[in-house]
């Protein structure tokens, strides 16, 4: 893993705009219908309407981890004053598995860019251990803070993180 897995965080702006830098050391493969996020790529909203498939390979069962999704582009990148909207959070997921055995703390939102090209970020963090109560001080998706919600929940750096890029579809650019 290593570089060939942070720059493209870094070119994009996730690391800076919402993750500090950090070293990946756990595999996450996101996945809606079967296609592979990749950093950077394009996806049209119409194709990430349900919630992906987040799978961790290198945990262990005795590991958890939390998935925080955000868009730090709310409304839009030339004035994101919203940012970060938290789109999807989930705590206590085993490791080797997906994010379906975790515990959905905040449901998964669909990306509705209106503005501009938005970042869609995945954050996996490492759990110091299972979590009984879950934070209760999330009142709205927006304005939420990745940095500072890991800080507060004991959560460390993250281990694990992937973007794609998402626009507003024209009915010409459904077809």
């Amino acid at each position: 893993m290593g570089a060939r897995v942070i720059e493209p965080l870094r070119v994009g702006g996730v690391i800076g705009d919402v993750l500090d830098n950090f070293t990946p050391t756990i595999e996450m493969n996101v996945s809606y219908n079967k296609k592979q996020v990749s950093n950077g790529y394009e996806l049209l909203p119409s194709a990430v309407s349900s919630k992906p498939r987040v799978e961790i390979r290198d945990g262990d069962l005795r590991s958890f981890f939390t998935l925080v999704m955000i868009d730090p582009d709310v409304p839009g990148p030339s004035d994101p004053f919203l940012k970060e909207h938290l789109h999807w959070l989930v705590m206590n997921i085993p490791g080797t598995t997906d994010a379906t055995f975790g515990k959905e703390v905040v449901s998964y939102d669909l990306p509705k860019p209106s503005l501009g090209i938005h970042r869609y970020v995945f954050v996996l963090f490492r759990q110091k251990q299972r979590r009984v109560l879950f934070p209760s001080n999330i009142l709205s998706r927006d304005q939420f803070n990745t940095r500072k919600f890991a800080i507060e929940n004991d959560l460390g750096l993250p281990v694990a993180a992937v973007f794609f890029n998402a626009q507003r579809e024209t009915a010409a650019r459904k077809r």
